[in-house]
């Protein structure tokens, strides 16, 4: 009975511990490795957790203040101070534009200021958008992809650990000539320990990259959204 209650938590307790210690060195690489894209992981999904967050009260804040404005000026306050927010930076990058346009077709003189957009410049102000849009979700899709290798290797990593402790175990049975528990103990218990690492490092890191996926394409979504709204505020206002 006592037996049966320790063996299932030996990894808990200092078991684990002696495992590492008799390791060979190339299971301790591969421990060491898979310890680090497990950690690193970890952090990347932290801050990206803590980015959405920030990102996500800031998107609104901006759209609902953009709403309620009348002219794209009285929205360009908001816009300079919520940075985080990539709504904020495609207005600013849409509203730059057409100041650009503005002093391009004026000639520097302000008084000789068009009233409207032509169809010519709208398509501009889409494309800049829509550069705006690639840039704003590029940046929030920073180290999402070594979520992704992580998830891809870390199993692999993990089978690697596994085959060179059983090797290990094969060839003590031929070293010493026995078969016995005590002899082929620690290469199983090696093998075993690179398995659960490696599932250790890519279950959370494919739970957290479909997580970033799936917030990335929603802020996609909402760029697009948002982008779309711009332009029927410019079509109406200045065409």
């Amino acid at each position: 009975m006592t037996t049966e209650l320790v063996l299932p938590f030996s990894i808990f307790s200092g078991g684990v511990w002696q495992i590492i210690g008799q390791s060979s060195l190339f299971g301790l690489i591969i421990l060491f490795i898979l310890i680090v894209f497990s950690l690193v992981s970890w952090a990347i999904m932290f801050n990206k957790w803590r980015l959405y967050k920030k990102v996500d009260a800031q998107n609104e804040i901006f759209l609902s203040s953009f709403r309620r404005t009348r002219k794209f000026t009285e929205a360009l306050g908001q816009a300079n101070t919520l940075r985080l927010s990539p709504l904020s930076a495609l207005f600013l990058a849409g509203y730059n534009e057409i100041k650009d346009i503005f002093e391009r077709r004026s000639g520097g003189n302000p008084s000789s200021v068009p009233a409207n957009l032509s169809n010519d410049d709208l398509e501009i102000v889409r494309m800049t958008l829509e550069r705006a849009t690639a840039e704003e979700v590029g940046n929030l899709e920073k180290h999402v992809v070594f979520l992704a290798t992580t998830a891809n290797a870390s199993p692999f990593l993990g089978l690697l650990g596994t085959v060179v402790g059983v090797m290990d175990a094969f060839w003590s049975i031929g070293e010493r000539g026995s078969a016995s528990l005590a002899v082929v103990a620690p290469g199983i218990a090696e093998a075993l320990l690179a398995t659960i690492v490696g599932l250790g490092a890519a279950i959370p890191a494919v739970i957290g990259y479909n997580w970033a996926n799936n917030k990335l394409k929603f802020y996609f979504d909402k760029a697009a959204n948002f982008s779309l709204e711009f332009q029927a505020r410019i079509k109406k206002d200045l065409s």
